[in-house]
């Protein structure tokens, strides 16, 4: 069983696509919504992480932070992050280690899953949200959520 509502983010130190270590304890105090995707350069993945890019000034508003993560290594993260002038961290999650901590499930048994997390700033889970196909439902789901959650 993965990681659910009421479950603690684990600790974790994961380095993103410009070799900075991010860790579960720099993000005490602030919302994080930490998003899980298959693979850099994918069309649900492209559509996924632009519709964050795209609604990164509502983040920022809620006190949310955004870190997208994938088992690409940090050249292809890089890569992606530029060509689409992505402005949040991408994890490197080698191994997919941090995917096998939260419990992110494989999609159809074989494909890394499309999971999101909404984590308040006491380092709680509090919601999850799974939809393989459409990459910018996260994106609409966080935002609804951190707004109720907030008011």
């Amino acid at each position: 069983m993965g990681l659910g509502i009421g479950d603690r983010l684990p600790n974790f130190s994961v380095e993103d696509q410009n070799g900075d270590q991010r860790s579960s304890e720099s993000v005490q105090g602030r919302w994080l919504v930490l998003f899980f995707y298959p693979k850099d350069d994918t069309p649900g993945c492209t559509a996924e992480a632009c519709s964050f890019r795209d609604n990164s000034s509502n983040f920022v508003a809620l006190n949310a932070e955004v870190w997208g993560v994938s088992g690409d290594d940090a050249v292809s993260h890089r890569r992606f992050a530029e060509r689409h002038s992505l402005s949040f961290p991408l994890l490197c999650d080698r191994n997919n280690a941090l995917r096998r901590q939260m419990g992110v499930p494989k999609a159809l048994g074989m494909l890394p899953g499309r999971v999101t997390y909404v984590v308040d700033p006491t380092g709680v889970i509090r919601h999850t949200f799974s939809n393989l196909l459409d990459g910018p439902a996260h994106v609409r789901e966080a935002e609804r959520v951190l707004k109720e959650l907030q008011s």
